[in-house]
């Protein structure tokens, strides 16, 4: 069984890595890359660019979102290379989190002069509580979230 702990040390780790050799100023899309490269390195397997549909009333539908980077099934990586992070970005990757099913994602801002100023973990409650009283209501777990995974798996 995969720690999902070691994957997002090994997703950080990686990043500084990455940010030491290169530094800021590159485009997304090398930072991305190479920071692929260097998880793989540790034995993680990366998928990069990873198409999340949304589904709707039983249907897969193609929207556009594209997952920066998917660690060991586990983890969702999402690179920027911004001025600064914004509530936008976070809120990105919590549509994705909680469109794939997955409870960890990272938002990594390259443009930053140390990159563990450009790191943010983002965590996605699953097991959201409903705000009624037990037994009154049935609790409202993300049925979209479980039907993206189903499909996702099969």
């Amino acid at each position: 069984m995969i720690d999902i702990e070691d994957v997002a040390r090994d997703v950080v780790d990686a990043a500084i890595k990455v940010h030491i050799a290169l530094g800021p100023g590159l485009l997304e899309s090398a930072y991305r890359e190479c920071h692929a490269f260097e998880l793989r390195k540790r034995g993680r397997i990366v998928l990069t660019e990873v198409k999340l549909p949304l589904v709707y009333d039983g249907n897969r539908i193609d929207v556009g979102y594209k997952l920066d980077e998917l660690v060991d099934d586990l983890i969702i990586v999402e690179n920027k290379v911004v001025e600064t992070l914004h509530p936008v970005h976070q809120a990105q990757l919590m549509t994705y989190l909680k469109l794939s099913g997955k409870q960890i994602g990272f938002l990594l801002n390259w443009n930053v002069k140390r990159m563990k100023d450009g790191i943010r973990r983002v965590v996605y409650n699953l097991a959201t509580p409903s705000p009624y009283p037990s037994g009154k209501y049935p609790p409202r777990p993300s049925r979209c979230a479980k039907r993206n995974l189903a499909f996702l798996a099969g």
